[in-house]
């Protein structure tokens, strides 16, 4: 029996959720996140069955703040705005779920509207004017914090207790490297989940393998038996459509 943790960056989950399996109301969008996840306790290694001890949920929650608007020129309140509801809502639905954990950083105090890089590219090259430009051409920005140093403290604290044999970590950048080679002296299996991104080959020699379910096909909503009975015991919530 292997002892696996589940550990999943939110930010870069969703944007990779959206790309590969489109817009979708917040409760769908965690049921999908569930199947992923028991799709990873599903797979085998060789003999041995994985056995799942927690999910851990890495993201922050949405920004009340009022943040102005280059192009419009106007102060725009993003708790009023539907990514807003669509967050609660979709970080409402994870904690109803058997052994999800979720640990919540802060945004910067400072968020802000850029101009998408594309069209910063574009406007130099003199391909796009300044009277051209619309409000999909901007982007929102508002940097985490504490989410990585959290990400780290519980790959740690995992090895150290000796809590499981095995982690995988979906996510899609290098920061979690330092935390990963401590994991493996430890002795700990660390497993990577870039759901089908592109990660750079000095990667490989600081993780133990690559795995990522259902890579380049639609993925399955089928939930746990026991998902299914504690989601009937649980009130639902109302279903927004993600916007961003």
């Amino acid at each position: 029996m292997v002892m696996t943790a589940i550990l999943v960056d939110g930010g870069f989950y969703r944007k990779r959720a959206k790309h590969q399996w489109g817009i979708k109301a917040a409760e769908e969008r965690a049921k999908e996140l569930n199947a992923y996840c028991h799709a990873h306790i599903s797979k085998k290694d060789g003999p041995a069955i994985r056995q799942l001890y927690r999910i851990f949920y890495y993201d922050c929650e949405p920004s009340k703040r009022s943040v102005y608007h280059p192009l419009t020129k106007q102060n725009i309140e993003l708790d009023k705005s539907d990514t807003y509801t669509w967050t609660l809502n979709f970080m409402k639905e994870l904690k109803k779920r058997r052994k999800f954990a979720l640990r919540l950083g802060t945004l910067a105090e400072k968020p802000n509207y850029n101009l998408r890089p594309s069209v910063t590219k574009e406007l130099l090259a003199g391909k796009r004017t300044l009277e051209s430009l619309t409000i999909s051409d901007f982007e929102f920005h508002s940097q985490q914090k504490g989410v990585d140093m959290r990400i780290g403290i519980d790959i740690a604290s995992l090895a150290y207790k000796r809590q499981v044999n095995q982690i995988i970590l979906i996510a899609g950048d290098s920061d979690f490297v330092p935390a990963a080679k401590l994991a493996r002296r430890e002795g700990i299996d660390f497993i990577l989940d870039p759901m089908g991104a592109d990660i750079k080959d000095d990667l490989f020699e600081h993780i133990d393998g690559l795995e990522t379910p259902w890579k380049h096909s639609r993925i399955c909503h089928k939930e746990p038996e026991a998902e299914e009975k504690a989601k009937e015991s649980a009130s639902a919530s109302p279903e927004t459509e993600e916007s961003a």
